[in-house]
């Protein structure tokens, strides 16, 4: 798990310079930089559903992932929990768990950060994380400069996604598909756009509720895959 553990230093090392150059930026300069991250979440979110969606096979699955995955958050009341976890009574403290879901999702749903622990199980090959530890350090930079050092919070996040899909590849092999990877890129391209959405303040989409539906596709294709 050597790229696994390289992509996580990144993001703290980038999360701390990111951090430091937050204590020096002015407030009008620092709210231009919320604005900049919310129109880069949202045009990522976008494009990731805009190149997917022409080759999803199950057309429908992202709706029925966000509407499961919607009602089960909000059962679970994971906003609120985040916020207990995140929020303070400053403002830009408020901001810190919109800014760590946001980051979560831009680190864990991507090509590099899915495929990248099935080639280091298997074949011991770390060049995709090592390459989406370059793009996250970046990122995490940038996210720092916006909503501070807490991003680090970010990391133990991405360790235990890149985690799980190196456990899981080694007990089971690759089974991650192509169909799996296009269908959870386009309801992750949707959750990434709601982030863009609540930091630009047009809407309070509450990002956190839908994050089960991130387990939809995946389950689904599984059960595609053995009974259809």
């Amino acid at each position: 798990m050597i790229g696994t553990f390289v992509n996580v230093g990144t993001i703290i090392v980038g999360s701390l310079i990111g951090g430091l150059f937050k204590k020096i930026i002015s407030e009008r300069i620092n709210e231009a930089l919320f604005t900049a991250m919310g129109l880069a979440a949202f045009g990522l979110g976008i494009n990731a559903v805009v190149q997917n969606m022409p080759n999803s096979q199950y057309p429908v699955l992202f709706i029925v992932s966000l509407a499961l995955g919607g009602a089960v958050g909000t059962l679970l009341q994971l906003q609120e929990r985040v916020d207990r976890v995140t929020s303070k009574k400053g403002n830009g403290d408020a901001r810190l768990g919109e800014g760590i879901v946001t980051g979560c999702l831009l680190f864990c749903i991507g090509t590099l950060s899915i495929l990248g622990p099935v080639q280091s199980a298997l074949y011991q090959d770390h060049t995709f994380l090592f390459t989406n530890a370059t793009l996250d350090l970046v990122t995490a930079m940038a996210l720092a400069t916006t909503y501070g050092v807490g991003m680090c919070l970010a990391a133990v996040v991405l360790f235990c996604w890149q985690g799980g899909i190196y456990a899981l590849t080694l007990l089971l092999g690759n089974f991650i598909t192509d169909t799996m990877m296009c269908e959870l890129s386009i309801v992750g391209g949707f959750l990434i756009a709601m982030s863009g959405i609540g930091i630009l303040g047009l809407k309070d989409c509450r990002t956190v509720n839908f994050l089960p539906a991130l387990i939809v596709p995946p389950v689904w294709c599984v059960i595609a895959a053995h009974l259809l």
